[in-house]
This record gives structure tokens, sequence and C-alpha cells, in this order.
């Protein structure tokens, strides 16, 4: 493979390892991450149980850092790869990275329980890290392609249902004229939607004969239209394996770009050569 002449061996084998995972090592290296994020979420969610952190505050405090080292020294890592380290820092993932990590770091600095836990509750953006994992593993590609190309079919769908949630909710209003917690139209609607959705909390109920019919029928109808996006998705997913769709894990060491063709050999962004 021709060396690129921005980068040195060592960058571009540890590009190769963080951005991609089409090879063992980097797909390992996915898998680590995602199993650190995945303990992270648990331990975030765990320190907001009185009972947890008065007895294991110092085990969480010594996790925490652990944790954050690791994410630090992903992050600088990922900068150190690249051509253009730009493109990542202010990419979105690349912002959520920092701001996830700065919190441990903001503690030590600032003081007070209750800005410290509003400030520390942004480690919980760590979670949006398992979609930049989650793309280089197996068929994740084919299904974000699947909900892109369903989202003009879906968006048009959920226009019609809430347009079916305004007619039923303005007439169960007329219906039972108020009763049962039908007081005004808003609050009709917001029963149908609960309703229509299967959820039923109960806290509005038909009280008439004519208002519980309409409403079984609202429950009837509820099911079907749980399965429609369903079939939406499926569709166009099935679609994938008719046509050609990239299934490498090819990033641009110069400006991070993705989604190359299979055996592409330079970027379509920017040109640059890409790893082999």
């Amino acid at each position: 493979m021709k060396k690129d002449k921005h980068l040195k061996p060592w960058q571009q084998k540890l590009h190769e390892v963080i951005y991609e995972a089409d090879t063992p090592a980097g797909k390992l290296f996915d898998l680590a991450i995602l199993f650190v994020i995945v303990i992270s979420v648990i331990l975030v969610m765990l320190e907001s149980v009185t009972a947890y952190i008065m007895e294991y505050a110092h085990e969480f405090y010594v996790a925490e850092w652990i944790i954050t080292i690791i994410f630090t020294v992903e992050y600088i890592l990922r900068i150190l790869c690249i051509k253009r380290p730009k493109t990542y820092v202010l990419s979105f993932y690349g912002i959520v990275d920092l701001l996830s990590t700065l919190p441990s770091y903001i503690g030590l600095l600032v003081g007070g329980a209750n800005l410290l836990f509003a400030i520390r509750a942004l480690r919980l953006l760590r979670v949006f890290r398992i979609l930049k994992v989650t793309r280089y593993i197996g068929e994740s590609q084919k299904l974000i392609k699947a909900l892109k190309n369903s989202k003009a079919k879906i968006l048009v769908f959920l226009f019609a249902v809430l347009i079916i949630c305004v007619i039923a909710g303005t007439l169960m209003h007329l219906v039972e004229g108020g009763n049962g917690g039908f007081d005004n139209i808003p609050l009709s609607i917001y029963w149908c939607i609960v309703t229509l959705t299967t959820v039923g909390f109960g806290d509005i109920a038909p009280i008439t004969p004519l208002g519980r019919l309409i409403a079984s029928l609202i429950m009837i109808m509820g099911y079907g239209i749980i399965a429609v996006p369903t079939g939406i998705v499926s569709a166009e997913y099935s679609k994938s394996y008719e046509t050609k769709t990239p299934t490498n894990t090819q990033v641009c060491p110069n400006c991070n770009e993705t989604k190359h063709l299979d055996g592409a050999e330079y970027c379509h962004n920017c040109s640059h050569k890409l790893n082999e």
C-alpha cells in the first residue's frame, strides 16, 4: 500500500483501528468502547439512587475517573490520527465526546451540589456514542438507510394519524358533553392519542354508550396503526438487499467522510487516498 504523505505509519494504523471496523482490531476496539459506554451510563443512573451513592460513593468516584480517562485518551487519539482534527472536533459526535467527558474535570473546579449534579448529568450524552459505534457493526448501515428512505412516508403517515386524533377528539368532546374528563377539545385529543397508541392511562374515560363505541373503534384501529411504520421500514430494508449498498467502514483520514463504495481507493468528498 502506498503510504500517505501526510500521515505517519502509526497514524494510519491508529486510524484504521479507531475509525474503521473492517479489521479484527477495529471491531474489538468498537466493542470495547461500547462496553465502557454502557457501564458508564449504568453508573450515572445508579448514582441518582441515594442509597447507592451513600454506600458506594468512593467506588463510584473511582469508576467514573477510570472511564473519564479512557474517553479522554480516546478523544485525543481520534484527533491525532486524522489530517484535519477540526472536522472531528466540530462534528456532532466530536462535540458529544467533549461534553460527555468534561463534567468530571469541571467537577474538580466547580462547587455546589446542585450545580455539580446538573453538570455530571451531561455524562448521559455518552449514550449517543453508541450510535457512532454501532454504525460500524454488521447490518446497521442498511437499517439506517432504510430509516432514512422511510422518513417521508412515515411523516405523511404520522400527519394522517394526527388528523384522525383531532377529528376523533373533537367528536368525543361533543358526544360526551364534557363528562368523564372530556372537558375540552385538547384534552379529548390527548385521550385519543393515548387510546390510539394502546397506552390507556385511564385518567379520562367515556361514559356514554356512543362514546364507548367510538373508543372501541379507536382501540381496534390503534393495532393497525402501530403496524404501519414497521411495515414501511421493513419494505425499505428488504430493498437494501436488492440494491448495492456499501458494507465497508472506510473513513477518510483527511475529511472524516464515510459512506464510500466497496473497493473505493479515494474519498468521494475530497479525493484523498483511503486506507486499504
